[in-house]
């Protein structure tokens, strides 16, 4: 995958920095800790956490998976995907089999989806999608349906949208997006409505948003983000609302951040993070707080720092910094509330190191 229509493998070497005003740090201590390597490195791959507990990390410039462990700290692989892939997605369906759809081989944009049995250890394919994609996202709705929307095929980024029946294994067009969109997020809002915002045109970040019915199979407008941004993270809070952090913005990582109110269709700025990054992740802790991880920063490069966002005050504390820095790895929340961190790029390449905070 190139960079040459924003997204793929990003360019490390570009130095612009957030200009940002960065907000008085504060430092919260936790710990991380080392866990078993995984038997392959891996990035742009897709961590899944199954009904039983374990995760299933699948693909990154390969066609092999495994599972994660998380009474033994131990990884074990598991039977390989049909197919190699990257910038693919995963969905966990209601029948607890394993969706993933999409992604990149060879440069090339597939259309292709397969079936992970956490039974049997066993990929099979399943209907291909209607179009080619990387980079896209996949959302699964009440009805059961997964909704794949935007992307990127063969340089052209996507303003279509598909739905799969896991009862037919079939894939129906829907309405296209406003707006044609890749590097993305998609956000399942209290009221249904899907919530799409930002990423890329293939020429520019978007600041523009938009909702998904799944009702009419229609999309409308909402209020634009107040950044433009691709290749940021969007958390939903307990209070509903969306929590949207960091990115680029045309070689420029960012430290903002800012809130969707799905009650009013409106954006608001909030603190900033106190490190600019993209590639990174965000997850929900138990306490509803949003630890942020990772990513890489046009100024620091690859990064081992890490953030928590406290929904009472709107405000960004320091908590402590990953045993190795490292992109577009992956995070996945454990029955435990511990967080589990795989894979992504660092200093010397991709990565086989997990961590846990």
């Amino acid at each position: 995958m190139n960079n040459n229509n924003g997204i793929g493998i990003a360019n490390e070497s570009e130095t612009v920095t957030s200009n940002a005003t960065q907000p008085t740090t504060l430092y919260v201590y936790c710990e991380w800790t080392m866990i078993e390597n995984m038997n392959v490195e891996r990035v742009y791959h897709t961590a899944s956490t199954l009904a039983n507990g374990y995760v299933l990390v699948a693909g990154g410039w390969d066609v092999s998976a495994e599972l994660y462990n998380p009474l033994t700290d131990t990884w074990t692989n598991t039977g390989n995907m049909n197919i190699a892939r990257i910038g693919h997605t995963a969905s966990l369906l209601e029948n607890e089999y394993v969706l993933v759809t999409g992604g990149m081989k060879n440069d090339a944009a597939l259309n292709s989806a397969e079936l992970y049995n956490p039974l049997t250890g066993i990929w099979t394919t399943t209907g291909n999608m209607n179009v080619a994609r990387a980079a896209h996202t996949a959302s699964i709705l009440a009805n059961g349906y997964v909704l794949v929307t935007g992307g990127v095929n063969t340089g052209a980024t996507l303003s279509s949208a598909e739905l799969y029946s896991p009862i037919t294994g079939t894939w129906v067009t829907t309405g296209n997006m406003n707006v044609a969109r890749a590097a993305h997020t998609v956000s399942i809002l209290t009221n249904g409505y899907i919530l799409v915002a930002g990423g890329w045109d293939g020429s520019a970040a978007l600041n523009s948003a938009e909702l998904y019915n799944p009702l009419t199979d229609t999309w409308t407008t909402t209020e634009n983000m107040n950044t433009a941004r691709y290749y940021h993270t969007a958390s939903i809070l307990a209070n509903g609302c969306v929590l949207v952090a960091g990115g680029d913005s045309l070689s420029h990582s960012l430290n903002s951040a800012e809130l969707y109110d799905p009650s009013t269709g409106t954006w608001t700025t909030i603190g900033n993070m106190n490190v600019a990054r993209r590639g990174h992740t965000a997850s929900t802790l138990a306490n509803e707080y949003v630890l942020v991880t990772g990513g890489f920063n046009n100024n620091g490069g690859y990064l081992d720092s890490a953030e928590l966002y406290n929904p009472s005050t709107d405000t960004w504390i320091t908590t402590a910094n990953m045993i190795a820095a490292r992109d577009f790895h992956t995070a996945s929340t454990l029955a435990n509330g511990s967080v589990l961190v795989t894979g992504g790029y660092g200093k010397f390449g991709m990565l086989n190191s997990a961590e846990l905070y």
